[in-house]
């Protein structure tokens, strides 16, 4: 975590509960006292306020903040009452106490979060690349010139397996997804160097690795295009571009170049989340000692969940059946009486909504304003907003 701590809303007034003696200083503690009342680390302390446990109040004289003592004493009463790990971790996905510390994103209510001090969607405005943003996360320290490193450290020839093979493995219509966790296991099997466990090696493994999941998406289209897409993603200069290649995008016209761009943010975006569940499987398959891919397998298969990847696919099933921008309203009332659930909207740990979400909706808005597409989903947005539904997550 990095010492930035979100806002949070100011505390009742002293005499709001008592009328009395209760005071701001007896109700609130300093960042140091906090973390030494529950026994961790500051870091452990501000993800403990980025998830809404304990609230973090201004303090009356400069910058630094306080922390209510009520909220304190209820964590620590809850820890010294359990000494089994199990409900810790279940609480942890259900968005409560953190299983471990992170160094590597924090998040705000606010501004989403953090790589390493350096805020995501502040990285996506300056268009700092996705691999740049990849060699921030997996370094500790400034980035200084890590996030230089030249592309030839991402470039690859092929895509690790047999290319006419791969092309016949999946049915048509097999999803990216299906198709990468297809994927992942067959390079394992190819690498017979892949339980080295250091560093720089599993980093430059993870940079090929990346690069080949990229191209691999090409093998989840129609089976006469999966070789040419696949090829075509091997020699693209970028992540994004051999994704957009992958995916047919023809990059090379001059609207496909700005989508590029537009995609390189949306990975950027997305390049990491604090302990998200897929995250969290990859962790857990890592700390066994499992080798980078088996990680990344780990963590594919919890992403296909409906409650957490899987979404995007329910998302995609919504804006087709509301077809044009003024069936969205009708639909979204529809699903309301019927009590269902409506994915792609609101988010545990941003109560005003998502901001990496409201950053896409506003990319593809940029992107292509007249698409019918775009403004299908612009009027689901509006729809929900109206009907107090929740604002768009990522």
């Amino acid at each position: 975590m990095n010492q930035s701590e979100p806002d949070e809303p100011t505390p009742p007034s002293s005499s709001s509960s008592s009328g009395s003696g209760s005071t701001r200083v007896d109700e609130f503690v300093a960042a140091r006292r906090a973390a030494e009342l529950l026994g961790v680390k500051l870091a452990t302390l501000y993800a403990y306020t980025s998830r809404g446990l304990v609230q973090s109040v201004s303090g009356e004289t400069g910058r630094k903040r306080l922390y209510r003592r009520s909220d304190l004493e209820r964590l620590r009463a809850r820890r010294d009452a359990r000494a089994g790990h199990g409900p810790v971790a279940a609480a942890a996905l259900r968005f409560g106490e953190p299983v471990l510390d992170s160094s590597i994103t924090s998040i705000s209510a606010e501004r989403g979060p953090s790589y390493r001090g350096r805020e995501a969607l502040a990285l996506a405005e300056d268009r700092v690349s996705f691999e740049s943003v990849a060699e921030i996360l997996w370094h500790a320290g400034p980035a200084g010139g890590v996030a230089d490193r030249p592309s030839t450290a991402w470039r690859i020839d092929d895509l690790g397996v047999p290319l006419a093979s791969a092309c016949e493995l999946s049915p048509p219509e097999t999803s990216p997804l299906a198709t990468l966790a297809t994927l992942v296991p067959w390079l394992a099997s190819r690498d017979p160097g892949r339980f080295t466990d250091q560093r720089e090696s599993v980093i430059s493994r993870s940079r090929h690795l990346i690069r080949r999941m990229a191209a691999g998406l090409g093998l989840s289209r129609e089976p006469a295009q999966r070789a040419s897409s696949v090829m075509a993603a091997l020699r693209a200069p970028s992540v994004a571009s051999a994704i957009a290649e992958a995916l047919g995008a023809q990059p090379t016209t001059e609207h496909a170049t700005r989508g590029v761009e537009a995609l390189d943010r949306a990975l950027v975006l997305g390049a990491d989340h604090e302990l998200n569940a897929s995250t969290f499987a990859a962790r857990v398959a890592a700390s066994t000692g499992a080798d980078v891919y088996a990680g990344v397998s780990a963590a594919l298969a919890c992403l296909s969940g409906p409650r957490h990847g899987g979404a995007s696919d329910r998302v995609e099933a919504l804006l087709l059946e509301i077809g044009e921008p003024e069936n969205a309203e009708r639909v979204v009332h529809a699903r309301q009486r019927r009590g269902e659930t409506i994915d792609g909207f609101r988010h545990p740990l941003y109560r005003d909504g998502d901001p990496r979400g409201a950053a896409l909706i506003e990319l593809a808005r940029e992107l292509a304003p007249e698409s019918i597409r775009v403004r299908t989903l612009l009027a689901l947005v509006d729809a929900m907003e109206r009907a107090s539904a929740g604002r768009p997550n990522i």
